[in-house]
């Protein structure tokens, strides 16, 4: 019982403490969404041949459903495969808002966007245009020069201010990092925080191949869960970035959902994988 009411005053008292950059980081969130929203979406759906340009820069601005507009532009054939791609790699779902929410990981949260950017022009440009010519079309699939009638997506709920639709979300994340946070705080009381660090350290180069399997469920969920064993030190800055790499919100629900192809998608899972795994362990070795 003490184990038990230790880990959730830890979690208690780390929540809150985060609670007002939180919210701030969701007001600009939201602010965002309401107004600049269409012209986002319409500068995705416009970049053609060159679109994981602007879906690498776009990709990282952190709203719940780009990554899904971005599965349906795909499967109406509006964006390339690179362009999906490039997006996907950018999107950090909710570890944006949280990492934003401790001043001490502001050069944590710089650093993981300019690398995102990095990689999903380079991911975006191989895809697009060397791969392009080796992969059967069937498997490659998107942009055929032409739109066909696109379903983006529900509109965002905009009865209420931005200001509630703000608090709406900071409390409905702060459950999540209440929950993770009391859980992974159990863990280490109960195993031993050494036994838990042995473990995944023993795993060295290895462990953004974990993380990015993780990163690959389809929720919220995953993005915070990542965050908080970063933020606890128990996962490294590249397995951080493989398992957010590889993590595109929604997105891939709502690809497996919309596109016909499971070939396609089945390919876009992988390589999304791949992709977060390999920049994981590169970032490893290198930082």
């Amino acid at each position: 019982m003490e184990i038990f009411l230790d880990a959730l005053l830890d979690a208690l008292i780390d929540g809150v403490k985060m609670l007002p950059f939180l919210y701030l980081a969701y007001l600009l969130i939201e602010w965002l969404e309401r107004h600049h929203g269409e012209n986002i979406e319409n500068a995705l759906a416009g970049g053609g041949r060159w679109g994981f340009l602007p879906g690498a820069l776009l990709g990282c601005v952190p709203q719940c459903g780009f990554s899904a507009v971005a599965s349906n532009f795909y499967a109406s054939r509006v964006i390339t495969p690179g362009t999906l791609l490039a997006v996907f790699i950018a999107t950090s779902d909710e570890a944006i808002p949280l990492l934003a929410a401790e001043p001490s990981q502001w050069t944590t949260l710089v650093l993981l966007i300019v690398c995102k950017i990095i990689f999903a022009i380079v991911g975006g440009t191989l895809l697009d245009f060397p791969l392009r010519k080796v992969l059967p079309h069937s498997l490659y699939g998107g942009y055929e020069g032409h739109a066909d009638e696109v379903d983006c997506h529900e509109e965002h709920e905009e009865t209420s201010s931005i200001f509630l639709a703000a608090l709406r979300h900071t409390l409905e994340i702060f459950v999540f990092i209440l929950l993770f946070s009391f859980l992974i705080g159990l863990i280490f009381e109960s195993v031993g925080e050494d036994a838990i660090t042995s473990i995944l350290g023993g795993m060295g180069i290895f462990q953004p191949m974990l993380t990015a399997l993780v990163g690959l469920v389809p929720n919220c969920a995953a993005s915070v869960l990542l965050a908080q064993l970063y933020m606890e030190g128990v996962i490294t800055f590249g397995s951080l970035f493989a398992g957010l790499t590889a993590g595109a919100g929604v997105g891939l629900a709502v690809l497996w959902r919309v596109n016909p192809s499971w070939k396609q998608n089945l390919f876009m899972t992988g390589l999304l994988w791949a992709v977060g795994a390999a920049a994981g362990m590169v970032l490893q070795l290198i930082l």
